[in-house]
């Protein structure tokens, strides 16, 4: 059940088109990725008050809300084509993406540990990935062609499969078939207490959650923001775009479907490191590479992005001993990723109208490249400490 609301819940059949679509109605390259910029930092803002509230009232409750924001989200830039309609989908994106985003993983995590089998969740956070990518290889190759019959058709298709997605949440199991908690949830001061203590106690954990900084922005910059101005960029029709998406998520797919095989030569902390900076290698291939070199590029990157989510995820969910707080302390580490989003998004904006796009290829793999090599000797110096205690 929980990786059919992942599939449907993940079915945007608007993700491929949604630049060209807002350009057809007379935005500028400032406005999209300003638009953009915005919802990265209502994101930021909305993400503690829903981990909050997923911890003190039902992770649960905090995922139906979020599947029913999102079938409203997608339904506005029919009604309004312009920068304000496109404005109030993305903010509305952000409130319906917060409020699942955290509650969804620790409902996840909380409730395999209550069915004692916790060492299940980075494979059931793999499947859910990949069931919610399996979706989209469905839909995106259609994406162009429905937008040329209908331009609205991909966001009336989203909002159909948002609708979908909350009649699954509404019968999603209870944790320990008796309730989401057994003991009386905390007051929200409490909660928020609760959450920046423990990340002052364990800075092992803040690390963490930078780390995973580098994964998120890199797929979330590339897959959304900078996916059709690559593919502009290299003079392919718009009827491509949705099926090199699908080509390119099916190696995502095959990576959160295998994300346990790289386990076998390495830990899940250096899995992240290296899937990091192949991922960053391949953002910074992109620059000289013709066509098939393109698409190869992004394949790669798909496939190092496909294995490091669910083992990023484990990771983080591990370093949280105290469960009262985990989707707060999730939401917390949210923030992180979607600050760094809206500064980046910010920058795009600018280097797509000064017709930069290498140069911010190149800068962004060269910037991830640095953060992971401090990261890691961070990572190190603070086992070595705790070694000695």
């Amino acid at each position: 059940m929980s990786n059919a609301f992942q599939l449907l819940f993940g079915l945007l059949f608007w993700l491929p088109v949604f630049y060209v679509y807002q350009r057809q109605s007379g935005l500028s390259d400032p406005q999209i990725f300003g638009i953009q910029s915005i919802y990265y930092v209502v994101f930021c803002l909305l993400e503690v008050p829903t981990g909050l509230f997923a911890d003190r009232f039902d992770y649960r409750r905090s995922v139906r809300a979020g599947a029913v924001v999102l079938a409203v989200a997608n339904l506005t830039p029919v009604f309004a084509a312009n920068y304000t309609g496109f404005l109030v989908h993305f903010v509305l994106i952000a409130l319906a993406r917060s409020l699942v985003s955290g509650a969804f993983s620790a409902y996840l995590y909380d409730y395999l540990s209550a069915e004692g089998a916790r060492d299940a969740y980075r494979a059931a956070e793999g499947r859910g990935r990949a069931y919610s990518l399996v979706g989209r290889v469905a839909c995106l190759p259609v994406a162009g062609l429905l937008m040329s019959w209908l331009p609205a058709a991909p966001y009336w298709l989203s909002s159909a499969s948002a609708v979908a997605a909350t009649v699954i949440a509404f019968r999603l199991p209870p944790i320990g078939g008796s309730g989401q908690k057994a003991k009386t949830p905390l007051p929200f001061v409490t909660l928020i207490g609760t959450a920046f203590k423990y990340l002052r106690a364990t800075p092992q954990l803040l690390m963490l959650m930078v780390q995973g900084v580098a994964v998120f922005t890199l797929v979330r910059i590339v897959q959304v923001n900078l996916f059709q101005p690559i593919l502009t960029s290299k003079e392919l029709p718009l009827p491509t775009f949705g099926l090199i998406m699908a080509g390119t998520t099916v190696c995502e797919i095959a990576g959160a479907f295998r994300s346990g095989w790289i386990k076998r030569w390495m830990s899940n902390q250096n899995a992240v490191f290296v899937l990091t900076l192949t991922m960053a290698g391949a953002l910074a291939a992109l620059v000289p590479m013709g066509v098939a070199g393109t698409i190869a590029a992004l394949s790669v990157f798909s496939l190092a992005s496909g294995l490091s989510f669910p083992i990023q995820r484990q990771l983080l969910n591990e370093a949280i001993v105290n469960s009262d707080a985990r989707a707060t302390l999730l939401s917390i580490e949210s923030i992180i990723d979607r600050a760094v989003c809206a500064v980046v998004a910010v920058l795009l904006g600018d280097y797509l109208a000064r017709g930069a796009l290498h140069a911010f290829l190149a800068q962004t793999a060269a910037a991830t490249a640095g953060l992971m090599a401090l990261l890691f000797v961070a990572l190190r110096f603070f086992r070595k400490v705790q070694t000695h205690k």
